[in-house]
């Protein structure tokens, strides 16, 4: 979505609480918000679909704090990544959510390349939550390290430091 129809529909969601116009933009950042979410909680759909619900239904009720300083896609991350984090509190899951069997967003649907995604996930399953969201957003999302900064509240070069870990700790576990 452009820039300027992003302010225009957020204009008039503040404006005149326009219903019409949030629902454009949850189908433009939906299918993104879900598969972050996917990726976090390793593949449980029931479970990103709820978490999915309530990041919009939050950012409907709040539009109006929206400042406007990271894009309104950076702020539905932060919101998801919040919803997600508040679950597992909850749930005193901190590093125990089950992988699905479905594969992520397969592109190639032969059973080599399924496996090998499914590998992949695993891998990334078995990383702590904060390694976890910073490979999703950097390799997953293609967030560059500006934008995963702001989304986690954590300065760069933190970031930088996760993802290095990350990187090597799935290296380790990929046996590459």
């Amino acid at each position: 979505m452009k820039k300027f129809d992003e302010l225009k529909l957020i204009a008039r969601c503040v404006l005149t609480d326009d219903r019409e116009a949030f629902g454009q933009l949850v189908e433009a950042y939906q299918p993104q918000v879900r598969r972050f979410l996917m990726n976090l909680t390793c593949g449980d759909a029931s479970l990103t679909d709820d978490l999915a619900q309530e990041t919009f239904i939050k950012a409907y009720l709040n539009v109006r704090n929206f400042k406007g300083l990271a894009t309104f896609k950076t702020w539905l991350y932060r919101i998801a990544y919040n919803e997600f984090y508040s679950e597992v509190r909850r749930r005193h899951e901190v590093a125990s959510l089950e992988i699905d069997d479905t594969p992520l967003t397969p592109i190639d649907n032969s059973a080599e390349t399924c496996d090998v995604k499914l590998t992949v996930q695993a891998a990334i399953a078995q990383l702590n939550d904060v390694e976890r969201v910073v490979v999703t957003l950097r390799h997953i999302e293609e967030q560059p390290i500006k934008k995963i900064a702001d989304i986690m509240q954590l300065p760069e070069n933190t970031v930088k430091s996760h993802l290095h870990r990350a990187r090597g700790r799935l290296q380790q576990l990929l046996g590459s």
